[in-house]
């Protein structure tokens, strides 16, 4: 039996152990794409297994699947997010659980075509208001300096990757830009943001409505985090089926979209959306760094935390994602973001 037939054998033994209407349906091993989830369709139900692989926000396997949930359910209210319908807790069948969320029928998004959908999913995802009760979601009380946190933390697995004098140089000093606005006491509005709005994890449906479809590390920040996750150039070519070099007046373009889209809250994200874009740049490439150093390690036997290790995906996918890694460590890749970074400065202050 290999991986994905006894994934799907797993499920199964977890749905007729919860008594699942589904227990008895045909159950379908989608391919797999993500370091963080396995995929399988109930057939004929309307309905989307999510398996965790591991933690990307490393949590014990409740708390993990708990997180996940508030995910889509404090997204729902954008009409841009699956559906939660239900979820597997942690058992000895599926030791990370599940979530069953409807299956967003659709095509992967297109770019540039769908960039102004995107922006209006997301506009509608940062418009939600803040609620009463932030948790379990990530939500610090400075989001910038807990993000900038984040980065040192990943940064510190630069040495282990051996990365090329050059790119640690130039990633040094967008570094160095970055920690200069944590001295600022402004900062801009806050938001319920999806911190992995990458263009592969968005769904086109037939009415040209973006959806948005993986949510597991939503948290509460600064919309700007998303809006540079969508058009960044570690994010349109990252994804196979969305893979894209984006031109500067394209980006510009998508975040003139989102500005329309969002409102009031535009105008004072405005200042941040540069210092911003070299945030998330600096957290996607080093959490690049942190890939390479870590993903050789065996996998882990307990279920519970962070767990980078190829063994848990297949060949194909982590042939990719090490193809992918090497280039955005890469002299000229690191060059191309930082040319951009110099374009949109000027052009945002022209």
């Amino acid at each position: 039996m290999n991986r994905a037939e006894g994934l799907v054998q797993s499920l199964r033994d977890a749905l007729r152990a919860a008594r699942h209407s589904a227990a008895d349906s045909a159950l379908e091993h989608l391919r797999d794409k993500g370091l963080a989830h396995d995929h399988v369709r109930i057939v004929g139900s309307g309905l989307l297994a999510r398996v965790p692989k591991q933690s990307q926000m490393d949590l014990g396997a409740h708390d993990n699947l708990a997180y996940q949930r508030a995910c889509f359910e404090r997204a729902a209210a954008s009409a841009h997010t699956p559906a939660l319908r239900g979820w597997l807790m942690p058992s000895f069948h599926l030791p990370r659980g599940a979530l069953l969320v409807d299956e967003i029928r659709g095509r992967p998004a297109q770019l540039p075509t769908d960039l102004d959908a995107i922006a209006t999913a997301l506009a509608a995802l940062h418009a939600l208001p803040l609620p009463g009760e932030p948790a379990p979601l990530r939500h610090a009380h400075d989001p910038l300096r807990d993000l900038c946190d984040e980065i040192a933390t990943q940064m510190a697995h630069l040495p282990a990757a051996s990365v090329p004098t050059s790119v640690e140089d130039g990633i040094q000093s967008e570094w160095r830009s970055v920690l200069q606005r944590l001295d600022s006491p402004e900062r801009p509005p806050r938001c319920l943001v999806a911190f992995d709005a990458h263009p592969g994890n968005f769904m086109v449906q037939a009415d040209a409505r973006a959806m948005l479809v993986d949510l597991e590390k939503c948290r509460y920040a600064y919309p700007g985090l998303d809006l540079a996750h969508a058009t960044l150039y570690t994010s349109t070519t990252w994804d196979l089926d969305t893979q894209a070099e984006l031109a500067v007046d394209q980006v510009a373009r998508f975040y003139g979209t989102w500005a329309r889209a969002a409102g009031p809250v535009a105008s004072a994200a405005l200042a941040w959306h540069l210092p911003l874009r070299r945030a998330m740049w600096l957290w996607s490439v080093s959490w690049c760094a942190k890939w390479r150093a870590s993903s050789g390690a065996a996998p882990r036997h307990r279920p519970d935390g962070e767990d980078w290790s190829s063994g848990h995906s297949e060949a194909a996918l982590v042939a990719h994602v090490q193809e992918r890694v090497d280039h955005y460590l890469s002299p000229a890749a690191v060059s191309r973001v930082r040319d951009e970074f110099a374009a949109l400065e000027h052009l945002w202050r022209s």
